[in-house]
Formats: C-alpha cells, sequence, structure tokens
C-alpha cells in the first residue's frame, strides 16, 4: 500500500513551484487582506517561513493576530490606506491575498485595487502551493477541519509524514501549518465561495453536503452542485459518507469509497462502539481487514465518523495499522472544536465552534452521551444573519434539546442587519425549559449565577463562530472556582 519513494521528491515543488510564479513578478512581500482569518493566517506563515516579508490588515485584534504579531509579521486594525505607507509595498513587488470576508467596500481594498495591485483570493494561491504534490483534501459542511486535522495528525506521525494547511489550530502542534519533507500535503476544502474548485485533489473526504452559504449560493441544490463539480476535479480516489444526497462526477479511473459508523455496507466503518472510563473505543474495519479496540483521543460521538474518514485515507496511502493506532490515541483535538476546559464533580465546561444547527445537534447530543446525569446549559452566539434567517426553525429545534439556553445577539461578520432577523426572535422560538438572552458583558457572572443556583452538576457548553471564543479565559476561570 506505501507509494513509490520517488513521489516523495514532489515535496519540493511546495516551495519552487509558488517561488517560481513569484519571481517571475519580482514578488519579494505579500499583503494579507484578512489575516486573523484560521486559512489565510496558514498561508500568510507559510510565506513567512520561506523569508518573504509578510504584513496583513485585519478588523479585529485576536488571540491569532497576537500569536502571529509575536512569530514576526506586521498588522493593522484600521481600515485606512494610510497604513500602508510604513510598509514599503509597491504594485510591482507585492503580492496582496484576500479572503472574500473582506468586503468590497473596505478602504484599504479599494486602495490596494486602484493602485493596480495583483490581487489573488486565498484559494488561488493555496491552489498553486499544493498543486505539484499529492493533495489529501476535506470537504464538507460539518466536520472537515476536524477530520483534516486528525488526518495530518495521522500522517505526519508517520513514517509517510505530510504538509498541513488546516482550518483549526492543531492541539497537538499548536498551529495550523505543518511543513515536512512529503510528498503529501493535507487541506481544508472550504465550499464558501466556491473557492474549493481552485484545488487539485489527488484524494479527497466528503463529509456532509448539508445546505450552507446560501446568501453565496441561493438554493439548497446549488450548494450541492457545488460538490458534483468538485468532484470532477479529483484524479485519485474519493471517500465520502455512504448516502449523502449528492450526484459524483467522477474521472475515468477515480475509485469511490464509502465510509460510516455501524453501516456494514460501506467500505470503511467503525462498530462494537463503547464508553470506558469517560474513552470512546470501537472496531475499525477497511476492505481488508479489521482494528480492534481503537480509542479516541478526543472522546467525542461525532469524532467516531470523521476518524473513519481520516483513518480510510491515511490507509490507502499507506499508513501502518500499529500507526493508525497509536495516532488515533494521540490525536488531542483543534481549538475550539468540542475542547472541555473544565471537568469537576459540579460542572463540566466545553466549548465549540459550532454554527450550522447540524453541527449544533452533534454537539448537544455528544454532551448528553458524556454527561447523561448533569444538567446542560447551552450559550449560543448565531454566526451571520443570513444563516440565522435560513436556518432558525431548526437552530430553535436543536438548542431547545438542552434544559437551559442562554442566547447572545447576533454576530454579523461581513453582513448588515436584516429585519426581524435577531436573537430575540430565535429566543421566541425555543422551548426549554429556561431560556434567556444576554449581552456580552454579563455572559460570565449571568452562567456562574445559574450554576450555582442549580441543584445538581451541570455541563455548561459555549457555541459559535463568532466571537465567543474571546469569552472562554474568563468563563473557564469562573467555572473553575465553583
Amino acid at each position: 500500500m506505501h507509494i513509490c519513494k520517488f513521489f516523495r521528491t514532489f515535496a519540493h515543488f511546495l516551495y519552487w513551484s509558488i517561488v517560481y510564479m513569484l519571481q517571475q513578478s519580482d514578488i519579494q512581500s505579500l499583503f494579507f487582506l484578512g489575516i486573523g482569518g484560521i486559512g489565510m493566517s496558514a498561508l500568510a506563515r507559510y510565506f513567512h517561513s520561506r523569508g518573504y516579508r509578510v504584513s496583513g490588515y485585519d478588523r479585529t485584534p485576536s488571540p491569532l493576530t497576537e500569536q502571529l504579531e509575536k512569530e514576526g509579521l506586521s498588522i493593522f486594525f484600521e481600515d485606512d490606506p494610510e497604513r500602508l505607507e510604513t510598509y514599503d509595498l509597491s504594485p510591482r513587488r507585492t503580492l496582496v491575498v484576500r479572503t472574500p470576508a473582506v468586503p468590497e467596500d473596505s478602504r484599504v481594498y479599494t486602495f490596494l485595487r486602484e493602485q493596480g495591485y495583483d490581487i489573488r483570493k486565498r484559494s488561488e494561491v493555496l491552489g498553486l502551493v499544493t498543486e505539484h504534490l499529492k493533495a489529501l483534501c476535506v470537504a464538507g459542511t460539518h466536520g472537515k477541519t476536524t477530520t483534516s486535522t486528525i488526518l495530518a495528525h495521522l500522517l505526519y506521525q508517520s513514517e509517510i509524514g505530510t504538509n498541513a494547511f488546516l482550518g483549526g489550530v492543531s492541539n497537538n502542534y499548536g498551529t495550523n501549518l505543518l511543513l515536512r519533507d512529503s510528498s503529501y500535503v493535507v487541506v481544508e476544502a472550504d465550499e464558501y465561495d466556491r473557492s474549493f474548485h481552485h484545488l487539485k485533489p489527488y484524494m479527497s473526504i466528503i463529509t456532509s453536503v448539508d445546505p450552507d452559504h446560501l446568501d453565496i449560493y441561493g438554493t439548497p441544490e446549488a450548494y450541492r452542485e457545488a460538490f458534483s463539480q468538485y468532484t470532477s476535479l479529483i484524479t485519485g480516489a474519493l471517500v465520502v459518507k455512504k448516502d449523502l444526497p449528492f450526484e459524483q462526477r467522477l474521472r475515468k479511473g477515480v475509485k469511490c469509497y464509502t465510509y460510516a459508523v455501524g453501516d456494514d455496507e460501506a467500505d470503511f466503518y467503525a462498530d462494537n462502539i463503547r464508553v470506558r472510563d469517560a474513552k470512546i473505543c470501537f472496531d475499525f474495519h477497511t476492505p481488508t481487514e479489521t482494528l480492534s479496540d481503537l480509542r479516541l483521543g478526543v472522546p467525542v460521538w461525532v469524532n467516531i465518523e470523521n476518524s473513519v474518514a481520516a483513518m480510510a485515507v491515511a490507509w490507502l496511502n499507506g499508513v501502518s495499522a500499529h500507526e493508525l493506532r497509536s495516532g488515533l490515541s494521540s490525536f488531542s483535538g483543534v481549538y475550539r472544536r468540542f475542547n472541555v476546559h473544565v471537568h469537576t464533580p459540579k460542572v463540566a465546561y466545553i466549548d465549540d465552534y459550532a454554527h450550522h444547527p447540524q453541527e449544533l445537534q452533534a454537539s448537544v447530543e455528544s454532551i448528553h452521551r458524556l454527561f447523561p446525569d448533569r444538567y446542560s446549559l447551552v450559550i449560543f452566539q448565531p454566526h451571520l444573519f443570513t444563516r440565522t434567517r435560513d436556518f432558525m426553525d431548526a437552530f430553535a429545534a436543536v438548542l431547545s434539546r438542552a434544559n437551559e439556553v442562554i442566547l447572545l445577539p447576533i454576530y454579523p461578520a461581513r453582513e448588515l442587519p436584516i429585519e426581524g432577523v435577531t436573537s430575540d426572535a430565535l429566543l421566541e422560538k425555543l422551548t426549554a425549559e429556561h431560556r434567556s438572552l444576554v449581552e456580552k458583558p454579563q455572559l460570565v457572572e449571568t452562567v456562574v449565577r445559574r450554576v450555582q443556583e442549580i441543584n445538581r452538576p451541570v455541563a455548561v457548553m459555549t457555541l459559535g463562530a463568532g466571537d465567543i471564543d474571546r469569552l472562554v479565559p474568563d468563563l473557564k476561570k469562573a467555572l473553575k472556582k465553583i
């Protein structure tokens, strides 16, 4: 199953392909519009590691931008083109990389465009960086960050190795960028703005096609069509969750494998699942062998499915049974993906990035499975007015499965308010026994008071993709004292 060693030499193309493009344009520096984004920061780190001068703009400081500044990258946070004067940029020597999250009317973006800078989307540059490697891409509405990070860890700690551009910060490595002398690269394939159409996947996982980003795609059918088009780009193999409702358009000779949990008709599947001492164990079946009694390093129920997908691709590319076993048990998760911050007899506190109804459902189900006797208190910050509008009923149904729900105001990101779309409107649809809406400054005090009032052990969970993570350190500190 091991790939011929000849292909390991392709690792050097990761550097030389993009260097060739930049040298042809006399590029000496890169400027990132939206450098604080998780995908943008990985690219920025990559070019910084290669000796280029890297700088950028973002709307607000964050722990990630603070870390980038500590690593030597220059960043400013005012939408003011005059700030560019200190960076010695020129249209001839600077490549501008932009995330679609930066609005068209940004003053910095407008200035760079009018001055004739070469501006590329992040996905275009990522495609150029990775096109000469065997790209193992992970696509899907949910699970792609965790699945790609598991896959990267399985490969990185094996003899095969890998590079990786991740959509989250790996807890194992403390970064979203992995570099190694390997012919492989793991890439999170983001469907937003059809970004994944710029990639050239050797193999790909597709975890789900539940409609999302309808502000971009318009209809569920158009959203799924984007995934159909994406499958036509794959050159080696597709590993897809069994029974996903979309059309696959695979090239001749490209193999398709299915994966599942508890379904022995899939090519790769898990069964014999059990919880032992707060750890999840299961058996993993491949087309030719079974690995018994594997242990998940991060005991989250949905990670069984994510792990099966990641192990399938790792196995197909030659990672041994021993390496799969040790890699899975040593995987320590992804920042803001079901991170357990407090676990005492009185209170457990978990933080998660979930922001789509299906993701929320997986998170809420996980706390009920792992802490079945605890009172569930879920705090949710809706992300985007359009997503809240499109899935308000689904959000209400999922959240109402908790004993108590606390809502924060909607995090707008790139959007303007939509009339009638508010957290108050979502609150009215909730049927949980206890429900409330609070402002961010009052959240920690409110949660601590509620935990103290409840006469039983409590499982607290914060959910959302906005800036709710800024509250995690204070909430963690306060709950540890209870």
